[in-house]
């Protein structure tokens, strides 16, 4: 539980940092200090471990080694991309607004195409086919959850793909544009096709339901991508060895699978859950004063509220005014502001429409899948073009070796085989 005295205000941070509150409000958006709401509700406080942490890492210096540290925590940017752009109103895919190519009626094929800089639409010459005989039992097997399904077929798949090391863009293109669609496939155990990835998806869980088929559309376009995220970083550095782009897709969906990634929507899934069977207010005050997380609430780049998460409540509200689950999930977003000062993210809209629609958790994580699965692909071409390796230098902090010391045998037994 956390005390008056765990809290610091603005000006106290301010003076223990020796910056402005301009820069005290930097370092929040960029996810290097938490903060929550005052007493009045209008004031901000920030944890104090948040202040001393940072504090102690500023007299640590400032030289190169400390910035690039640094830097792997949602710091200082470490890779130069042409792909996404992360914005208070939107990400940006190449320019272009994600929440504005929603209401467009952008496809997640469509978003691909741009993401992945395609000249020609490489999904249209996809033609029909089955799954090849050692996977046909492993694509089937709805007893194994989504993403294992898929991580467990998709090297086998990978044998079957005669140019997975071509550098031409256009065969690369054509490579992506299939395993996009056969890892949406394998994620709900369905049949490899040629169909839109929202109408998959949408005929496993509610067949002939329009409605939700388009609403799918949105949750992917708004999931495609979100800038050097942890699972896209991992594509990237295993892209930059020169595997295919099967082994690209497998490293980004074992990122995925993480609690503090894309398994955070199943967390948020069970918080709405259990918020819907009690009273919602007290479900979550109760968790803040114990100094549990809001697992779907609250988000280090978007201080202000996901835009991603505000596009689709748009649309469920728009979709369902009358929904006794949606009136639900109204009250608990409204508890978590007034208690929290946190506002929904994209997880906790993920495990909203699932609950909406009355589904179960994994749903949630198979849409964050499907979806993000178009970027890390965007991020494994760029950085397979631009042909450098990812290999960053540790500092090592361990137990220093004895001067003069050195490794090898102490006595004069041979070493064991």
């Amino acid at each position: 539980m956390t005390s008056e005295s765990d809290l610091l205000t603005a000006a106290q941070a301010c003076a223990l940092l020796g910056i402005t509150q301009a820069t005290l409000y930097a370092y929040v958006s960029r996810g290097l200090l938490r903060s929550r709401p005052g007493a009045d509700h209008r004031s901000r406080v920030y944890l104090r471990q948040d202040v001393e942490r940072l504090v102690q890492r500023r007299r640590s210096g400032r030289g190169a080694a400390s910035g690039a540290a640094q830097s792997l925590d949602r710091g200082l940017p470490v890779l130069e991309t042409r792909i996404s752009l992360i914005r208070p109103d939107a990400p940006y895919y190449r320019g272009q607004s994600a929440v504005a190519a929603v209401e467009a009626g952008a496809t997640l094929e469509r978003i691909a195409c741009l993401l992945w800089d395609c000249a020609d639409d490489p999904f249209a010459d996809l033609a029909a086919a089955a799954w090849p005989a050692r996977v046909v039992a492993l694509a089937a097997d709805t007893a194994l959850p989504p993403l294992e399904r898929a991580m467990a077929a998709l090297p086998l798949l990978a044998l079957d793909v005669p140019q997975s090391f071509t550098a031409a863009p256009r065969a690369r293109h054509a490579i992506a544009a299939r395993l996009l669609r056969d890892t949406a496939a394998l994620l709900v155990a369905g049949p490899r096709g040629t169909t839109p990835i929202h109408e998959v998806l949408a005929t496993a869980w509610r067949p002939g339901d329009a409605g939700f088929a388009d609403l799918l559309r949105a949750a992917l376009v708004l999931c495609a991508d979100h800038e050097l995220n942890v699972s896209a970083f991992a594509a990237r550095v295993v892209a930059s060895t020169g595997a295919h782009l099967h082994a690209t897709a497998c490293s980004g969906l074992a990122a995925l699978s993480g609690p503090r990634h894309g398994g955070a929507t199943a967390r948020a899934w069970a918080l709405i859950d259990e918020a819907r069977a009690g009273d919602p207010h007290t479900v979550i005050a109760s968790r803040w004063q114990r100094g549990d997380d809001l697992p779907g609430f609250g988000h280090a780049l978007y201080p202000d509220g996901d835009p991603r998460a505000a596009a689709l409540l748009r649309l469920l509200r728009a979709m369902h005014p009358d929904s006794a689950a949606l009136r639900d999930l109204e009250t608990i977003v409204a508890a978590a502001e007034d208690v929290s000062g946190e506002r929904p993210n994209i997880d906790c809209l993920l495990a909203a429409i699932c609950h909406v629609h009355a589904l179960p958790a994994a749903p949630a994580l198979v849409l964050f899948a499907a979806g993000r699965l178009t970027g890390w692909l965007a991020h494994a071409l760029e950085q397979q073009a631009q042909g450098r390796l990812i290999r960053p230098r540790a500092r090592y902090t361990g137990v220093a070796p004895a001067t003069g010391s050195a490794v090898g045998p102490t006595t004069d037994t041979p070493p064991a085989a």
